[in-house]
């Protein structure tokens, strides 16, 4: 005999009778128990019609509820006046209405827990990859235990109500921090400190002080903000870490701290920052390699157990998008997939997720090395005059027109079946001025791209300069004239390519030509598009809602008057100004601190 879900029609009864003999008590239950809660329809839609009387400041009487109803003609879908005045009937007071609540709330939760057992059974059926089935399992039962009842829509009319809420907050706050603090007083007016969901990179070349900053900022929040920090490390080891922080926190040479030379003075700040350390919520993970999956599973439970404020990331391209060490050969897509799960796991547990990002040799090619966007992209920029087909209205646009539109379709290239196929681009957007080449192939398709700008080859994605003259790259099957034709049927006999809507056809010819403004698109999924019928890359740095540079001008300049002074260059920021911010860099302690007038000599 099939059991009935979990439900206590009862305690439903109670609640909405209790509120509708005394309205006020619906204070006691609003802050946990929503509509979505009830067994029964009819309860869930009296329900909604109490608390958008509570909202409007009306009382929710009798009186009151069975006109609202009426006006929505769902009066005699609850069953008429008479099922309202029954409701009255079966409690004697309002006192127990929070008891009635807490009922309703389990039994709801246990419904769900049912119908998450059902999905997960049928996804371990169905899912031949354990760790992807365990992962979507984990993200059921987090879902819930959070609370986070998800819904396809939100209705402007609550939304608007939250953000006013919110705002409020802020007005009585204004020129405070409103985000997870970062400790450097400039930073943090720049950006409001870090904000909840947000994706931040931070993003540099090596040895110039990413980690340091990371640390110096969870220091901070943790020490001065009582801030729960995430710290997973896939550079450095537990020990390491602590050997830093406890470095910063008792201003001690670390060099020193390493080889034991330790003055008698100096035990009394160690085992002082030792208590203070202890103290903060700094969790630490080392795990070398780790995947995306591994990382969301950790700090779910992390966010379940003890609650995390802020989650860095130390570093990228360290990372991997799947499990058991298999990296994908396409290690483009690879990072660009590695940082849409993370801009996802930020909005799943509401809380900012900050990565740091090794910038590309590019930075030292340069006469000014001062970090681009540029040189965090992978793929480079094209010119303006590049045709891009949208296959929506059928016509060909020139790149440079598409600036600033978002959620149109181009072609894209699946990988997988080799066809293309519409997806969406989330932003278009211009460069800067550039030197570029112009290449040409075999059958004339010609494109003129910056170095950087990958192009699809034989043997994978390529930077234009690494190709040269004869290298095959992947273009566009059209309807060509018959000598086009020809060469496209040659060129898949010499390398036993299927049919399919691409063909490989060979470089002729790579030369300078000049500079001009250029552009790029962020293609959604497949990460390429088709640009005068030939298969491109797109940027990757679309999922940041934050992107930091640090620039420290004396790792260059030996002579620089700007001596341990680093540039933190806030280079995009989705939400609000860009800007420029300088701190004051104490190499001996790996630490980073507000820039005074005239700051301490190093010891």
């Amino acid at each position: 005999m099939e059991k009935l879900l979990p439900q206590n029609i009862e305690a439903e009864c109670g609640v909405l009778g209790s509120i509708i003999i005394d309205p006020e008590a619906i204070v006691q239950i609003a802050d946990f128990l929503s509509a979505e809660d009830f067994y029964r329809d009819a309860h869930r839609t009296i329900y909604e019609t109490i608390v958008q009387l509570y909202e409007q400041r009306e009382p929710a009487d009798f009186i009151t509820i069975c006109d609202e109803l009426e006006r929505k003609s769902k009066l005699e879908d609850v069953g008429g006046a008479s099922y309202i005045t029954s409701l009255i009937n079966q409690v004697p007071t309002s006192g127990n209405i929070e008891y009635y609540g807490r009922i309703v709330e389990r039994t709801s939760i246990l419904r769900r827990l049912i119908h998450a057992a059902g999905e997960i059974a049928a996804t371990a059926y169905d899912e031949g990859d354990a760790d992807v089935a365990l992962d979507k399992a984990e993200k059921l039962i987090f879902g819930i235990s959070q609370n986070h009842a998800r819904s396809d829509f939100s209705n402007l009319r609550e939304l608007l109500g939250d953000y006013m809420t919110k705002l409020d907050q802020l007005h009585e706050r204004r020129g405070t921090v409103v985000g997870v603090p970062t400790g450097f007083t400039d930073l943090d007016r720049l950006t409001g400190g870090l904000q909840r969901s947000d994706l931040i990179i931070l993003a540099a070349r090596p040895a110039v002080g990413k980690t340091s900053l990371c640390l110096s900022l969870a220091h901070n929040a943790a020490i001065k903000y009582n801030q729960s920090i995430a710290i997973f490390s896939l550079e450095m080891s537990k020990d390491q870490l602590v050997q830093r922080l406890l470095s910063m926190d008792a201003a001690i040479d670390q060099q020193r701290l390493r080889t034991g030379w330790i003055e008698d003075d100096e035990w009394e700040r160690i085992v002082y920052s030792m208590g203070t350390l202890s103290e903060a919520n700094i969790w630490i993970d080392d795990t070398a390699g780790i995947s995306t999956m591994e990382m969301r599973s950790k700090a779910r439970r992390l966010q379940a157990e003890h609650g995390v404020d802020l989650i860095i990331v130390d570093y990228l391209q360290l990372m991997q998008s799947s499990a058991g060490g298999k990296r994908n050969e396409n290690r483009v897509q690879e990072i660009s997939e590695i940082s849409r799960n993370l801009k996802g796991l930020a909005r799943e547990l509401n809380v900012p997720v900050m990565a740091l990002a090794q910038l590309s040799r590019a930075v030292e090619s340069r006469t000014s090395k001062v970090p681009q966007l540029s040189d965090l992209r992978e793929s480079g920029c094209l010119t303006g005059e590049t045709l891009v087909y949208l296959p929506a209205t059928g016509e060909h646009r020139r790149i440079d027109s598409l600036v600033g539109h978002s959620n149109f379709k181009v072609l894209a290239l699946n990988e997988q079946t080799g066809k293309l196929e519409p997806h969406t681009v989330t932003h278009a957007f211009t460069t800067g001025h550039k030197p570029v080449y112009k290449l040409t192939t075999r059958v004339g398709r010609t494109i003129r791209a910056t170095a950087n700008h990958k192009f699809l080859t034989a043997d994978g994605w390529q930077r234009l300069d690494a190709l040269t003259v004869h290298t095959l790259i992947a273009l566009e099957a059209l309807p060509l004239r018959s000598a086009e034709a020809e060469e496209q049927t040659r060129q898949r006999a010499q390398t036993q390519q299927t049919v399919s809507d691409t063909f490989w056809d060979a470089i002729i010819s790579i030369e300078p030509d000049g500079t001009a403004d250029v552009y790029d698109l962020t293609v959604a999924e497949q990460h390429n598009f088709v640009a005068n019928a030939l298969i491109v890359h797109n940027s990757i740095e679309q999922d940041a809602d934050i992107v930091m540079f640090i620039y420290r001008d004396d790792v260059y300049n030996p002579d620089s008057e700007r001596k341990n002074i680093a540039d933190i260059i806030v280079a995009k920021h989705r939400n609000g100004p860009v800007g420029e911010v300088s701190l004051y860099f104490q190499a001996s302690q790996t630490r980073f601190r507000d820039l005074e007038v005239t700051p301490q000599a190093e010891e």
